[in-house]
């Protein structure tokens, strides 16, 4: 009661200057956020209600208004989600990840150690040329077939292929929304030129390849040989499952509609890999590969079906963390936290590069790497003039620093929660704690790597 008649004392009072209501806004939209982030953590209350509540709470106190909310909102993103879980749905009745899934087994001799190796480069490889929801989405049905073939825990696969899938997504221009921005907008050339209306603009999918290409290898040999470390010594290989896998033969009955599931999936990953040429927003090609995997399938897959394969919560909850974070943008609180991160160095390239690369990786952690991003990119632009040399290593720490720092936290990248749901609503759930307490050091050390592989590159003059 005395919480409640504050709140409507609160709404009675007059109108307070605008820099008190800059004030309060600011600092509402941080205490939204610290506590929605607060009982994500927690689990104590499901985390799509948290996001639900808070992107209303957000609305209510005129933090964000209506228009501003639905902009927040990254409907590409909730637009590939939503396509590509309906053609994953269809998909999974043609039998064709059960077929993979036996494929890969046998490969490996049924050694779930080799098993979960073989998952992990097949998922960061995907992820490099398909986007890391997508190829989760399509990896996540095969591991559960397998597990349960050999009687494993699918939580060590699910786990390590979400932090497979965030560094593959780094290598490439496509691989993870962060990229694509960045090759959109990057402005590098010497601070002279640049001030003269000069300096390039733009990054191409072989500048990503080049760049950071070749220390994403190197990551992915780090993480099998922790992988190895924490689970792989762990898994021994039964000599009757691995018989019982041997055996194994996928199922013909639905080879017709297996071939059209697997043409209608080489569609997809070319016109995600040309959809920059083709003029087509990434969603529109998701949308369209579910949309016409119905269209032709729908005498064999009930369209009911199909859309329960959805994670509809998945959905929401993505929709209302956008506008909660969309609150600390709007205020500028993600701003104030651009320039302290740029502006704590001041103008020297070699020192902002290392602030930018494990700043940007643990902010990403928690907050949408979108907004984040977005965000920076104006600001390095601003201070292309100002630096003490060309600024292209900041764009490569910003890319290398956001796109890692989704396996900080269970909420840090896109992929990451829709795994995890996937793993839920099998019966195999991961706390956010479980996954921060392996995601969280990982990130650090995929980082701490990428920062010598940037001090490298910058020392011999190689950006």
């Amino acid at each position: 009661m005395l919480l409640l008649q504050s709140l409507s004392a609160a709404v009675a009072m007059e109108p307070a200057p605008a820099d008190d209501v800059s004030a309060f806004a600011r600092w509402f939209a941080i205490g939204v956020f610290l506590v929605a982030m607060t009982l994500i953590v927690s689990e104590k209350v499901h985390r799509t209600i948290v996001a639900i509540v808070g992107a209303v709470l957000v609305q209510i106190f005129h933090i964000v208004d209506f228009e501003s909310a639905v902009h927040h909102v990254d409907w590409n993103t909730l637009g590939v989600l939503l396509g590509m879980m309906l053609f994953v749905a269809v998909v999974k009745e043609s039998g064709l990840f059960e077929f993979l899934a036996i494929r890969t087994a046998k490969i490996a001799k049924g050694n779930p150690w080799k098993i979960m190796m073989l998952f992990m480069v097949l998922t960061a490889v995907l992820s490099a040329f398909l986007d890391n929801v997508t190829t989760v989405l399509l990896i996540g049905p095969m591991t559960l077939t397998i597990c349960e073939l050999l009687d494993e825990d699918p939580i060590p696969f699910f786990l390590m292929e979400i932090v497979a899938s965030n560094v593959g997504g780094t290598a490439t221009l496509v691989g993870d929304p962060p990229n694509i921005m960045i090759g959109s907008k990057a402005v590098m050339g010497d601070p002279a030129d640049i001030a003269a209306g000069g300096g390039t603009t733009g990054l191409g999918f072989a500048d990503f390849m080049i760049y950071d290409g070749p220390i994403v290898v190197v990551l992915m040999f780090v993480l099998i040989a922790i992988a190895y470390a924490m689970y792989g010594r762990k898994m021994g290989v039964n000599a009757e499952k691995q018989a019982l896998v041997m055996e194994l033969e996928p199922n013909a009955e639905r080879a017709g509609m297996m071939k059209l599931s697997v043409t209608m999936l080489a569609i997809v990953v070319v016109a995600f890999m040309a959809h920059g040429a083709l003029g087509l927003e990434s969603s529109v090609i998701a949308l369209a590969a579910g949309g016409f995997a119905l269209l032709l399938n729908h005498k064999r897959v009930d369209i009911h079906t199909a859309l329960h394969g959805v994670e509809w919560t998945t959905l929401i909850f993505f929709g209302g963390l956008f506008i909660i974070v969309g609150g600390m943008v709007d205020t500028g609180t993600i701003e104030m936290l651009g320039n302290a991160l740029v502006g704590a160095t001041g103008g020297n390239v070699f020192a902002t590069m290392l602030i930018l690369v494990f700043a940007s990786a643990v902010i990403s952690a928690f907050l949408d790497n979108i907004p984040f991003v977005a965000t920076m990119i104006p600001i390095l632009t601003g201070m292309a003039t100002q630096m003490d040399g060309d600024i292209a290593p900041l764009w490569w720490a910003l890319s290398l620093g956001a796109c890692l720092g989704g396996n900080g936290s269970l909420i840090g990248a896109s992929a990451n929660v829709v795994l995890s749901d996937i793993s839920t609503k099998n019966g195999h759930p991961i706390s956010f704690m479980r996954f921060t307490k392996i995601g969280f050091p990982i990130m650090l050390v995929t980082v701490a790597f990428s920062a010598v592989y940037l001090v490298v590159l910058y020392r011999f003059g190689l950006f």
